[in-house]
């Protein structure tokens, strides 16, 4: 049976699914060229030095890994038995080495994705690794490893869940993404996990919350306040997901300190950090996400790109100034595979970092 993946997903769902029409000033729109005001320091909840900080941080590994490895779907129905998951040599320090040694300087790890399977004993479901065959505390060897390596923690956490859905209609139900809703129970489950995750493993420089239009503006504002206020140095992504250099669409991301950039490059380059958001301005950087090779997840037989895509890519991110968070699944064992490894380090000699 062949699934969809979450890039066909969205876009079968339409360009208005995604990008849910902003009223009256909800949308965000740049300034032409993006270009400050003398001596302009925004409206932002982070100062222009903590962001441009983050910025100096470049390039970083985005690691896909949970349940979706093991069932072969990145969007699964969440009903696949919690044992399920098993890496039979799991071995997060190394995942870490190789993001080091390929010259990044931070990584994000998705901690639950749609599966809803947490890689943490979360007390919150009975659907995590302390349930599973594989029961290491993924997330607390994921921010040892970052330490030791040197490395900046951040966590990605979605809020499509198919297994803790405390009566929520997720996008994988008819009629779709549009209709997609959280209910006030599961808000309360997701706030109850996200202040776990922020609370058990100290500092987190990035916190990324995918699919955060189901959440509705009153709560995701609740969540992003919750967020700061637990880790108030960490950086907050609410993925808006693909980019549209013209406006922000603040009706299905807003508030956010940094502007995603899905599978892709702004047109031509060019990428308006200044932005005006209900009558305020902003400055907010970009961050393009994109796989090593074609999948979120783990797929056999998903080969990395060719090296002079990825080293094109990621030159052109840097000439931009937008951090480039490349995606690298470990495999079903938990290790990441010699040809993802070998890529890597073939794209830091070409790119001369």
């Amino acid at each position: 049976m062949a699934f969809m993946n979450r890039r066909e997903f969205l876009a079968a769902a339409g360009g208005a699914s995604i990008l849910v029409p902003s009223i009256l000033s909800g949308g965000g729109t740049p300034r032409p060229g993006g270009v400050p005001g003398p001596a302009e320091k925004g409206a932002q909840r982070l100062g222009l030095e903590k962001l441009q900080a983050w910025e100096s941080w470049k390039y970083g590994m985005f690691i896909h890994f949970g349940m979706s490895t093991f069932v072969a779907n990145e969007l699964p129905d969440g009903l696949a038995p919690a044992a399920t998951y098993n890496p039979d040599h799991l071995d997060i320090d190394s995942w870490i080495q190789t993001a080091r040694d390929a010259g990044m300087t931070y990584a994000v790890l998705t901690t639950k994705h749609v599966a809803g399977h947490c890689l943490w004993p979360t007390k919150f479901t009975d659907y995590s690794v302390a349930q599973s065959r594989g029961t290491v505390d993924a997330v607390e060897a994921f921010v040892k490893a970052c330490a030791k390596h040197g490395l900046k923690p951040g966590f990605y956490y979605c809020s499509w869940d198919n297994h803790n859905r405390f009566g929520s209609q997720t996008p994988s139900d008819k009629p779709g993404f549009g209709a997609a809703y959280t209910t006030s129970v599961y808000q309360t489950f997701q706030t109850n996990q996200i202040t776990e995750l922020l609370t058990q493993y100290g500092p987190i420089a990035e916190v990324w919350v995918d699919i955060p239009g189901v959440l509705g503006r009153g709560y995701r504002t609740y969540l992003y306040q919750t967020i700061a206020n637990l880790q108030p140095d960490c950086v907050i992504m609410m993925n808006n997901g693909f980019y549209d250099k013209d406006r922000y669409d603040a009706a299905y991301a807003w508030p956010s300190d940094i502007i995603a950039i899905e599978r892709g490059l702004p047109a031509g380059g060019s990428f308006a950090k200044w932005r005006e958001i209900e009558g305020r301005r902003y400055y907010m950087p970009g961050e393009v996400c994109d796989p090593l090779g074609k999948e979120w997840f783990f797929v056999e037989g998903d080969k990395p790109r060719a090296d002079a895509d990825l080293a094109g890519q990621l030159a052109r991110c840097l000439e931009n100034q937008i951090n480039f968070l490349l995606d690298v699944p470990p495999d079903k064992h938990g290790l990441i595979p010699a040809a993802s490894r070998d890529a890597l380090l073939r794209l830091r000699k070409n790119a001369r970092l």
